[in-house]
């Protein structure tokens, strides 16, 4: 039988983007927006993106490169807030191997004409198949992604929302950390 082991972890990022609440809040709940900048850096191509944006709702993304076992994110909504706060559940999936499960929460803060996002993660590590180190850095890469998400700019103007001559959300490298 394998040997059998959890570790637990917890860490909290932050992120600062020059736009209002709202639209990160837009880019964190609509999931055509979502579907642009929510991705493996290693594997961008999802096999499965689905979307359920509410309390009790679940998410789904699955990808993974054509040759290797896919990894899958399934997440539940517990508790939304609109423009404030998102608390979800979720576990990644490597192949059949559950490799973590986690709780997560994202704060909206108002900051200046901008947006404070605070992201707290605990979570448990299961059987050596990941590691918190590893989790953090992916997590902070996608709230830079989300960051680079200039894309899902043409969604929000699609479904009447303003259009701005500057990016939604700012490149990392003008993000203050």
């Amino acid at each position: 039988m394998a040997e059998r082991s959890v570790v637990h972890s917890t860490f909290v990022l932050e992120r600062l983007y020059p736009v209002a609440p709202a639209k990160v809040y837009f880019a964190l709940s609509d999931p055509a927006a979502k579907r642009r900048w929510f991705a493996d850096p290693d594997n961008p191509m999802t096999h499965r993106h689905e979307m359920d944006f509410r309390v009790g709702g679940q998410e789904v993304n699955a990808g993974g490169s054509k040759d290797g076992p896919i990894h899958t994110y399934t997440a539940t909504y517990q508790d939304i807030v609109p423009n404030q706060r998102i608390v979800y559940s979720y576990d990644m999936l490597f192949g059949d191997v559950r490799i973590s499960v986690s709780l997560a929460t994202i704060e909206l803060r108002p900051e200046g004409t901008g947006t404070r996002l605070v992201l707290t993660e605990q979570g448990a590590f299961l059987d050596g198949h990941d590691t918190p180190s590893s989790r953090e850095h992916g997590t902070g890469f996608l709230l830079d992604a989300l960051g680079w998400a200039r894309r899902w700019q043409r969604t929000l103007e699609s479904q009447g929302g303003e259009l701005e001559s500057r990016p939604m959300l700012p490149r990392t490298d003008q993000a203050k950390y």
